[in-house]
């Protein structure tokens, strides 16, 4: 089970975010690091935790690929168990991270366990495989919810989602020209991947003000 938190900013800001890696890069890697720093930055704690699978990669175990989304839930219910939080707790994570928790939130919101779920390029589909939907439980998702995505992710562009039927509780901040990782090319869309994680980070402060109103 995993254990270890990684905790960024102070336990009096408004919210905590929990974060969840993607499936090949652990808690710590620049991505999630990104991530973490520009949600600080607008007064959001952010912990990071590190399933099982990952730990013993770090300590040079296994390379296998990670278990099942659902065989992850209670490492995930665990995490929360072992976190300390006086603010209201967002639950969520980066790609795998973020459908991990995208499968419990419910449970957890009605318990009031949970303020909401925010999740940073949702696999909607394994890449070249969009007949593969991962979207069967977000039809009737009733936490309130942010994802934010890039226009171009293999995993789930603009234009195929916008066909998805999603529940209203989800809310869609898109990226311009942002991949997985929300990184745009400069030369195609004048942005920088600063850039769009600062904008990320504005919008999820937008939205946890919302939903705590």
């Amino acid at each position: 089970m995993a254990t270890d938190l990684l905790e960024l900013g102070s336990k009096s800001s408004r919210a905590t975010v929990l974060l969840a890696h993607g499936a090949g890069a652990p808690m710590d890697s620049p991505g999630m690091t990104a991530i973490a720093e520009a949600l600080t930055s607008e007064d959001i704690r952010v912990v990071r935790f590190e399933f099982a699978y990952m730990a013993a990669r770090r300590s040079g175990g296994s390379r296998r690929p990670p278990p099942r989304a659902d065989k992850l839930i209670p490492e995930y219910h665990a995490a929360i168990d072992n976190l300390q939080s006086d603010c209201p707790l967002i639950i969520g994570g980066k790609s795998m991270g973020g459908r991990v928790a995208s499968m419990i939130a419910d449970e957890l919101f009605e318990a009031d366990r949970i303020a909401g779920l925010l999740c940073v390029g949702y696999p909607f589909h394994p890449p070249h495989k969009p007949e593969q939907l991962r979207t069967e439980h977000l039809k009737s998702l009733r936490t309130p919810t942010l994802f934010c995505q890039g226009t171009r992710d293999q995993f789930g562009s603009i234009d195929e989602v916008s066909d998805y039927e999603l529940s209203s509780s989800i809310q869609l901040a898109w990226f311009e020209d942002g991949d997985h990782d929300l990184k745009p090319r400069k030369r195609v869309s004048g942005f920088t991947h600063q850039d769009h994680m600062k904008t990320m980070a504005q919008s999820a402060s937008a939205w946890v003000e919302r939903i705590g109103s």
